[in-house]
């Protein structure tokens, strides 16, 4: 199931607190939720890690006006745009902060801490030089709308004929799940971001989520090997489609600063 990336988080309440949208303190507690510490390192100025309120009002004074997101996979550099440095860690991670406005990129790398039984999330940020190019394969919100609907039918029609239609504690469990995260949906995206990107991320985890029920929910009637790696490429591009409109999603508060909308 597609999650809701810490880079997200980070862009999404960047965004909202370089705009006047939020707090600093605000900004902060979102995010890093339910994670113990992010610190981010390698900052032009700094000669050490830092603590994010200190970090992001760094990125403004470096002229940074806005955050974008990528979420890159093999083969799919989503999102990205060099140098092959910055993509390498970024895809190693599976996600990234681009900065809007300055030349510099953020690649989250997570730890554990603490003692046996007693451990925390700590999470460092890599501050990076980017190439200013426009990011890789994002859609517009428009454009992630459209084909989200239709992959929704796709994996739906998928599910089906499989005979891997929700059922089971793990499919229950996934279903609500998603109940919670829709009940709370204005949190999904910080203030000051538009209505349509809130519905698109939205539905991009709709679509994550009939993805994780397909894949999470034993084999249903796909019993044969074969009939696993038809599933399996059947739902490939479902899943690069639900990628590509949760960046359109968390890119849209920059994207329409730049075309003058906000």
């Amino acid at each position: 199931m597609l999650s809701e990336p810490r880079s997200g988080q980070l862009a999404a309440w960047g965004n909202a607190l370089l705009a006047g949208f939020a707090s600093p303190d605000d900004a902060v507690v979102a995010i890093v939720g339910e994670d113990a510490v992010h610190r981010v390192e390698g900052l032009p100025g700094e000669s050490g890690p830092v603590g994010l309120t200190l970090a992001l009002g760094r990125l403004r004074a470096l002229g940074v006006g806005g955050l974008r997101v990528a979420l890159p996979a093999p083969g799919h550099p989503l999102g990205l745009s060099g140098p092959p440095e910055f993509n390498a860690r970024a895809l190693e991670a599976e996600e990234a902060v681009v900065c809007h406005g300055a030349a510099l990129g953020l690649v989250p790398e997570v730890f554990e801490a603490g003692p046996a039984g007693d451990t925390h999330v700590e999470v460092v940020w890599h501050c990076l030089a980017v190439r200013e190019a426009p990011p890789a394969d994002v859609p517009s919100l428009g454009e992630a709308e459209r084909e989200l609907a239709e992959a929704l039918r796709d994996a739906t029609a998928v599910l089906s004929r499989l005979d891997l239609a929700g059922s089971g504690p793990v499919a229950e469990a996934a279903v609500d799940a998603y109940r919670a995260r829709a009940e709370r949906g204005r949190e999904l995206l910080a203030p000051g971001y538009p209505p349509r990107a809130v519905r698109v991320l939205e539905l991009a985890q709709r679509v994550g989520l009939l993805i994780s029920v397909a894949f999470e929910n034993g084999h249903g009637g796909a019993v044969s090997a074969s009939e696993m790696a038809a599933r399996t490429e059947a739902l490939r591009p479902v899943e690069r489609t639900a990628r590509r409109a949760q960046v359109a999603a968390y890119n849209a508060f920059v994207e329409e600063r730049e075309r003058g909308t906000r």
